[in-house]
């Protein structure tokens, strides 16, 4: 049986928290396609093509993963690209209610696709990609919670808007 996931999310930036859950189904699923949402309601600090780029880098090294980007539906999304998964991360409990939502729209709009909570490792429990960008925007160092080149993009990134 050969199982595609999908992992949506805008990715805004990418943390070591979202390479440890794709790392990690990466050794579950057959292939996983990490599908970075365009997201125009939100106003995210990089833009749509940064942060594909950003997700590409971040998981190169993974053979079975693939980064997409996204404006539709994301049941659309996974018919597309052939996952039959959808791969969401619960970091507490407060996490739990919004995906429980989610999860159960996503199953009425697409009734063949599951979805699958995976928990974050120990140290990563406690990120966000909102929190990364208010610790950035301040100077403080976020090298532990994100890749180099994440964070050599933010550097940049709050050295221009600065």
């Amino acid at each position: 049986m050969n199982v595609t996931a999908i992992y949506p999310g805008t990715f805004d930036p990418i943390t070591l928290g979202h390479v440890d859950l794709v790392c990690r189904a990466s050794r579950i699923f057959d292939r996983v396609i990490l599908a970075v949402a365009e997201s125009k309601a939100k106003t995210p600090l990089f833009d749509f093509a940064e942060r594909l780029e950003l997700a590409r880098e971040a998981v190169a090294d993974l053979v079975n993963v693939e980064v997409v980007g996204f404006n539709s539906l994301l049941v659309d999304c996974a018919r597309t690209h052939g996952a039959t998964v959808i791969l969401r991360g619960l970091r507490a409990v407060s996490d739990f209610e919004f995906e429980f939502q989610m999860a159960g729209m996503n199953r009425s709009l697409g009734p063949e696709i599951e979805t699958i909570f995976l928990t974050p490792g120990e140290s990563y429990a406690f990120l966000s990609s909102s929190v990364i960008r208010e610790i950035a925007k301040f100077g403080g160092d976020v090298s532990a919670f994100v890749p180099g080149h994440v964070r050599a993009a933010l550097v940049r990134k709050f050295a221009v808007s600065g």
